[in-house]
């Protein structure tokens, strides 16, 4: 008879009966380096389906992670942070300029957390989409589905965005297009489709409400960057 390390609950296997915790760790050998391998290998498979799945059937299937299973997408913040740092990499390498242009002076606190904002998609993504559910939710009001359940929605559609983002954007480093239009808009389009089909795919109305929420919290994103930057500026003078 032992104690955990963790919980100090007394153990008598070689697994606390509370907390899960072994009671001692293997050595870090070459066999966990494997194992660890390992793991990265099925979540780049689970990407890869995730992707296909958001592509194919987005509303059904993250209906199905928040409600039934949530072992077959990708766990969704990772998804979007992962995502965002693909869109990061390409756009940087290319040197694409960013999704939002601003003539805002370069030393100004508003240029300073937009510039925040583009090199750091992955934690802005996550706090713009705390501002669209808050209108999503507004909109769907009548829905059961709460605002952290949205939040996985939206982590999930956000992110299969930045990989639409970064596909336009390797394109348009190699084929030297301007592309941000275009990419925009199917973006966009993806993403009413995709919200939308989450609450009611056969009512149109589903898809207007999507849009105006989806476009609004993002705007109303961009609005409290530059009313913070601007009041910060003032409060320095």
């Amino acid at each position: 008879m032992t104690h955990c390390r963790i919980c100090n609950s007394e153990v008598s296997k070689n697994y606390c009966s509370d907390c899960g915790h072994p009671v001692a760790l293997k050595r870090i050998n070459g066999h966990y380096l494997i194992h660890e391998i390992e793991h990265v290998l099925h979540f780049e498979r689970g990407i890869l389906y995730t992707i296909r799945e958001l592509l194919l059937r987005p509303g059904t299937n993250i209906k199905r992670f928040i409600a039934e299973d949530r072992s077959r997408l990708v766990k969704p913040v990772i998804f979007i942070i992962v995502t965002s740092l693909i869109y990061s990499v390409i756009s940087h390498f290319f040197h694409i300029q960013g999704m939002v242009s601003h003539d805002f002076a370069e030393q100004s606190t508003t240029a300073k957390i937009l510039m925040w904002t583009e090199s750091h998609l992955g934690y802005s993504n996550i706090l713009m989409g705390g501002l669209i559910a808050f209108f999503i939710k507004l909109f769907f009001r009548k829905s059961s589905y709460n605002y952290f359940e949205i939040l996985i929605l939206l982590c999930f559609v956000m992110g299969l965005l930045m990989l639409v983002f970064a596909l336009f954007a390797l394109l348009e480093g190699i084929m030297h297009i301007d592309l941000k239009q275009t990419s925009a808009i199917i973006a966009f389009s993806y993403c009413t489709w995709a919200i939308g089909s989450f609450f009611d795919q056969k009512k149109i109305v589903s898809y207007v409400k999507a849009f105006f929420a989806y476009i609004i919290g993002m705007a109303s994103y961009y609005l409290l960057s530059i009313l913070i930057g601007s009041l910060i500026d003032s409060m320095l003078r």
